[in-house]
């Protein structure tokens, strides 16, 4: 019964933070470049004295969905999104360079290049300070150019480009904070091959249908489990009755 009743709330347990996952995918599926985050279960040996002849169930998250979503225009001249490869470089709460697919731009008070995260973008060198501009362009290439304040159309300056950069899905690792970092704690270098859309944005790749899906399997699972407990504890006093009787 102990097995029965260990193993039922681990499954239990872990179907909460199945939950919990899922959950947090469909809560961000209106963000801009979001990668949804996988999940999955298995069931584990418990290792001790003696021969692992015990389980639990184990929910984990095996990887990040690099599938690319959709690019639609949003007709905002600071927006953009990255076309095809390629990641946004940034500057994390923690003052180091992380990288994100999210465009949806801003220009903060103190005149720096933010993303919607609140992230400032970073450029070639460092972080991107806008002066005040009449027109902003962003070229395919990465390019911010302006018209500064009181100018005349022909009189364009160019600010800086955005670091674009393209290491393999192997080579990142998503953090806490939903950024995403190099493994090997390097940084990655700028590929100059990286093309953006302007005025135009990335959705995310969550599958809405297919979270929903997975939400309702959990909360029927975490029902069975549930009543397997309370099967296991039914079983314990039928077994406490049936050895007082004799």
């Amino acid at each position: 019964m102990d097995r029965m009743l260990y193993i039922s709330m681990t499954s239990a347990s872990n179907a909460m933070l199945g939950q919990a996952s899922i959950s947090h995918n469909l809560s961000s599926a209106e963000l801009p470049g979001f990668r949804s985050d996988f999940e999955q279960y298995r069931s584990m040996p418990v290792f001790g004295d003696g021969l692992p002849s015990r389980a639990y169930a184990l929910q984990e998250r095996p990887g990040i969905d690099f599938t690319q979503g959709t690019i639609y225009n949003t007709g905002n001249p600071l927006d953009f999104a990255i076309n095809g490869d390629g990641w946004i470089a940034v500057q994390a709460n923690d003052g180091t360079e992380a990288y994100t697919r999210r465009g949806d731009m801003r220009v903060n008070n103190l005149g720096f290049l933010e993303n919607g995260n609140g992230q400032l973008v970073l450029g070639n060198g460092g972080p991107i300070a806008l002066p005040p501009a009449d027109e902003v362009v962003i070229g395919v290439d990465g390019t911010i150019s302006i018209r500064p304040a009181g100018q005349d159309e022909r009189t364009i300056a160019t600010v800086d480009r955005i670091r674009l950069v393209n290491p393999t899905n192997e080579e990142l690792f998503k953090d806490v904070d939903g950024l995403f970092r190099m493994r090997s704690g390097e940084l990655a270098q700028i590929d100059a091959s990286i093309r953006v859309a302007p005025e135009s944005l990335e959705t995310s790749n969550v599958n809405l249908v297919s979270s929903m899906v997975n939400m309702i399997e959990l909360a029927r699972k975490f029902e069975m489990d549930i009543k397997a407990m309370e099967t296991a504890k039914q079983n314990d006093e039928t077994a406490t009755r049936m050895l007082s009787l004799s």
